[in-house]
């Protein structure tokens, strides 16, 4: 550049004075700061300052009183305003009394960069050929250029309502090319309600007031709706009458969608959070239930007439069982037998189950033949895929079809952000049905617990709220699209694994015993003593604690006589985590099963990561627990 322009900083902001100058002074500006409207003054006052960034809100004056300071006192000093406080009234005002350029905070540097170069260009420009009277033309040139590239729609109205002026944004947003727009009525863009409310606005812009943030929804070209937000403000003619308003449109459709899906999220996990308690708590009475259950069968003969009826409570306490596994699904709090899992064939083994009680519905399956892995608790996926086909069962009381899809996606960070999950490979399972559809507000509450359109009787409510909190608590996410009377979509997408499919092994179907010496640790009296009896019962001698401290004790003075602990997650003070660690620290070799009626926000996961032997959900069955330790002691 042939000379050094000055540039001041005016901002009440210092770390922004300060790292506009260390960034302007690497470029080979001569820069100096002002913190204050006052103290701008006295800078420009000297009359050297080519060019000016402006702050337009600060404590003591704003960034308008000083560009008429500037127009007053004739500097020759260029602006370009720089403000957090953005809209376009603040432009276009800025811009009619003189400014060059107007940015908005949080802005990238490259961009502020770039205006600055194009001010400084055109101070070299009136140096060199002495333009004397350009600044009026300048401004209006900067003036039609926010206007022509704003994002947001500018608009002008007459007292009855009719558009006299639109920039090039509504073709983009609307649809409409600007000359179809202007001379028609802001009431053939909108529902009746709304046209009455505007010419109620338009009124007050008569009276001199201005109106802000009024959300309104606009018909776009093709006949969808796009919301918008409007401000205005009274359109005047040189003698001061309004004649009209001069408007902004922001569309914030996605916006508004973005924040309904944040919101949705957040009020799940906090129901998810109590759902997850009360699920914990009933499974260990189920667990006291099934316990002494167990251990009547396994001393009774088994051609007793009571045996019948102790068995008909282990398949009560199971569908209760499987309640609180819906209800921990949704809480996020559920996943425990995960393994690398072929996809395609978990949803044919599901599918075949519902297709056999619902004839009149014809299944079809559009399979990605080459699908990733995924890494899933098989049962919990099935009880998904099984209640979004009972679901759509139910949207199609006549019958209809179904259409089942697997797909590989690559998903970027604008599909995922809204869902709160990280950008990458996933597998989309798509269940669609040809049913009823549904509004929009029952789509904002599906997955809530309890919240059912079934009539009473007919329905828990857990279904879909548990598939949600299943799939989430999976690292993926669920997504609904549907329109009423014209079906619906839900689309599962959960993260792709590099791992291999696992070889099937056979499960024994008796009652495994054994002779070791076992610490059981819980905190509920009940399944302590349950807990005893059942292990004694498979020849187990058994010691057992009801705190954490007291089991740490109980193994540092039987060290070496231990042969495995049954180890309570959840416990008051000393829990299963802390337990386990000290265990270890003792005996790094030692081998610990953890049992829980659920896991908090993968507390169960880290556990076994650190070296634990294996997990047990309750209530468990005797025989269930029976193998679950010989897998644990013989490893």
């Amino acid at each position: 550049m042939s000379y050094t322009p000055e540039i001041l900083i005016v901002d009440d902001e210092p770390r922004m004075c300060d790292s506009l100058k260390v960034l302007l002074s690497n470029e080979g500006y001569s820069t100096e700061t002002a913190g204050s409207g006052q103290e701008a003054i006295e800078r420009l006052a000297k009359g050297t300052v080519d060019l000016a960034l402006l702050d337009i809100v600060m404590p003591d004056m704003n960034g308008l009183q000083i560009m008429d300071y500037i127009k007053k006192k004739n500097l020759d000093t260029l602006v370009i305003v720089i403000t957090g406080h953005a809209s376009v009234d603040s432009a276009i005002e800025s811009l009619r009394k003189g400014a060059y350029d107007y940015l908005r905070k949080p802005f990238e540097f490259d961009e502020l960069l770039k205006r600055v170069e194009n001010a400084v260009e055109q101070k070299r420009l009136k140096r060199e050929f002495q333009i004397i009277n350009g600044k009026l033309a300048l401004s209006e040139r900067r003036y039609q250029d926010l206007v022509n590239h704003s994002p947001d729609i500018i608009f002008t109205l007459d007292l009855d309502g009719t558009f006299t002026f639109v920039n090039q944004a509504w073709e983009k947003s609307l649809g409409n090319k600007p000359e179809d727009v202007i001379g028609k009525r802001f009431g053939d863009f909108v529902t009746r309600d709304v046209a009455d409310h505007c010419t109620s606005l338009l009124r007050q812009v008569e009276q001199g007031q201005t109106i802000s943030d009024i959300s309104y929804s606009l018909t776009h070209e093709d006949g969808s709706s796009r919301l918008f937000s409007m401000s205005g403000a009274p359109s005047m003619d040189p003698d001061g009458r309004v004649i009209g308003m001069v408007g902004v449109l922001r569309d914030i459709t996605e916006q508004r969608k973005l924040e309904a899906q944040l919101s949705q999220a957040h009020k799940m996990q906090a129901i998810g959070t109590l759902a997850g308690g009360i699920a914990h708590d009933f499974n260990n009475l189920l667990m006291g239930i099934q316990g002494r259950t167990s251990l009547m069968i396994l001393n009774m003969d088994p051609a007793s007439s009571h045996c019948d009826h102790l068995k008909g409570i282990e398949d009560i306490v199971e569908s209760g069982a499987n309640l609180t596994k819906q209800l921990l699904g949704f809480a996020r709090a559920g996943k425990y037998e995960v393994k690398p899992t072929d996809i395609n064939a978990l949803i044919d083994k599901s599918i075949a189950m519902f297709g056999r009680t619902r004839k009149e519905i014809t299944i079809r399956t559009d399979y990605e033949q080459s699908v990733w892995t995924v890494e899933v608790d098989q049962c919990q996926l099935e009880q998904v895929l099984l209640n979004l086909c009972v679901n759509a069962g139910h949207a199609m009381p006549e019958g209809g079809d179904l259409h089942l899809r697997t797909r590989n996606v690559v998903l970027q960070d604008e599909d995922v952000r809204p869902f709160g999950m990280e950008p990458g490979k996933y597998v989309r399972i798509a269940v669609e049905d040809s049913g009823i559809g549904m509004d929009e507000t029952t789509q904002r509450r599906i997955f809530e617990p309890f919240f059912t359109t079934k009539e009473m009787g007919r329905g828990t409510g857990l279904g879909l709220a548990s598939a949600y909190g299943i799939i989430k608590n999976h690292g993926g996410f669920i997504d609904v699209e549907s329109k009423k009377g014209e079906g619906t979509t839900f689309s599962i997408y959960l993260p792709a694994s590099e791992k291999e499919i696992p070889n099937k092994r056979e499960v024994p179907s008796e009652i495994l015993r054994g002779t070791e010496s076992v610490l059981l640790v819980d905190d509920e009296e009940m399944i302590i003593e349950v807990g005893q009896e059942i292990l004694q019962e498979m020849g187990y001698k058994v010691l057992s604690a009801k705190t954490g401290q007291e089991a740490v004790d109980l193994y540092a003075k039987n060290k070496g006589q231990i042969d495995m602990v049954i180890l309570d997650m959840v416990m008051p003070g000393m829990g299963g985590g802390e337990t386990f660690d000290k265990i270890k620290e003792m005996h790094p070799e030692a081998k610990v099963l953890l049992s829980s009626g659920y896991s908090v926000e993968g507390q169960a996961s880290e556990i076994l990561a650190r070296g634990c032997n294996g997990f047990i959900q309750k209530p468990f069955s005797v025989k269930k627990l029976s193998q679950t330790i010989r897998e644990v002691l013989d490893s």
